[in-house]
Parts: structure tokens; C-alpha cells; sequence
């Protein structure tokens, strides 16, 4: 399924509960930080050292459920403001590509501004 099946299915999904009267770029965007919240409270007492294959199976369901729901809000605040996140996606690793050139970053967790 691709970028424009899942959004139109989440419009689908929204218009027949009449949620679009709900859905605007500014609760749109607020709900996909509260899920992205949900996502790291997923790991906010782990210890650095932990490994994915460490976690339990119910713990792996509830960090896919979360980064599906993510996925989802991302998806429909693209479809709201008509943006094509893959073209998007590919601009803005073009332009990380110039702020972090591999002889100044490889290896390097400075950011852009500090290289």
C-alpha cells in the first residue's frame, strides 16, 4: 500500500465519523506530538545498553502500535496541507547531505553548526 492509499484510507476512516471538522494543521500536529510522546515513554527508563531483542513481545506490539499511530497523524496532516512526503523526504536529504558532508560528520554526533 503506498503514501496515497493509507491517506486516502485515513480520510475515508475520518469523514465517515465527521472528524474533519476536528482535523486542523494545529490539532493535527498536536496529536502526532502527543503519539510521539507515547512512543518515547516506550523507552524512558531503559538503560542506554538496551538492545530491541531485549524487549518483550508485548512491548514490541505497544512501540509498533505507537509508531503506527505516529505514521498515521503524519500522514493525514500531509494530506491536509497537500504535501508529498516522499518528495519531501528526498529534498530534505539532499539538503542534510550539504549540512553534514561525510568528511566532517562520519563518526560524529556534532551538529551541523558545530562542525
Amino acid at each position: 500500500m503506498t503514501n496515497l492509499d493509507l491517506m486516502n484510507r485515513i480520510s475515508e476512516f475520518s469523514r465517515l465519523r465527521d472528524w474533519d471538522q476536528f482535523h486542523t494543521p494545529k490539532n493535527i500536529s498536536m496529536a502526532l506530538s502527543v503519539e510521539a510522546s507515547e512512543l518515547m515513554e516506550n523507552f524512558q527508563w531503559d538503560r542506554d545498553a538496551d538492545t530491541p531483542d531485549q524487549y518483550s513481545e508485548k512491548k514490541l506490539v505497544n512501540i509498533q502500535h505507537e509508531m503506527a499511530d505516529v505514521y498515521i497523524y503524519l500522514l493525514k496532516l500531509a494530506s491536509i496541507l497537500n504535501v508529498d512526503l516522499d518528495e519531501l523526504a528526498t529534498k530534505k536529504l539532499k539538503i542534510n547531505e550539504q549540512k553534514y558532508p561525510i568528511e566532517l560528520s562520519k563518526g560524529n554526533s556534532k551538529k551541523y553548526t558545530e562542525l
